[in-house]
């Protein structure tokens, strides 16, 4: 069974920086995505940044400030937050599913993580 675990999300003063992990556990191939969502209260769920062996996307909205990566001897999915801004401040889902083609479609992922807090506040 798939598994997705994700840590280090927090508080940070505007201008700062955090790391997200995302460690994966049960894929019986290597051929997986992961992508990272955020959600605010009262809003939709939208794609930040994913990863696959052969391709990164990210959202307008965060290129050049976030940076995903993947380590793949450990199974675990990297999302490097620079110059963070109040409106980052969401819970931080991260996402997987079997293929070879990254998306940022939330309805293509199969398995979610329990979420995140990150909080970017002065």
């Amino acid at each position: 069974q798939v598994q997705l675990v994700e840590s280090g999300g927090g508080l940070v003063q505007p201008g700062g920086s955090l790391r997200l992990s995302c460690a994966a556990s049960g894929f019986t191939s290597d051929y997986y995505y992961i992508g990272w969502f955020r959600q605010v209260p009262g809003k939709e769920r939208e794609g930040v940044s994913c990863i696959s062996s052969s391709s990164t996307i990210y959202a307008d909205s965060v290129k050049g400030r976030f940076t995903i990566s993947r380590d793949n001897a450990k199974n675990t999915v990297y999302l490097q937050m620079n110059s963070l801004k109040p409106e980052d401040t969401a819970v931080y889902y991260c996402a997987a599913s079997q293929g070879v083609f990254a998306t940022m479609k939330r309805d293509e992922y199969d398995y979610w993580g329990q979420g995140t807090q990150v909080t970017v506040s002065s």
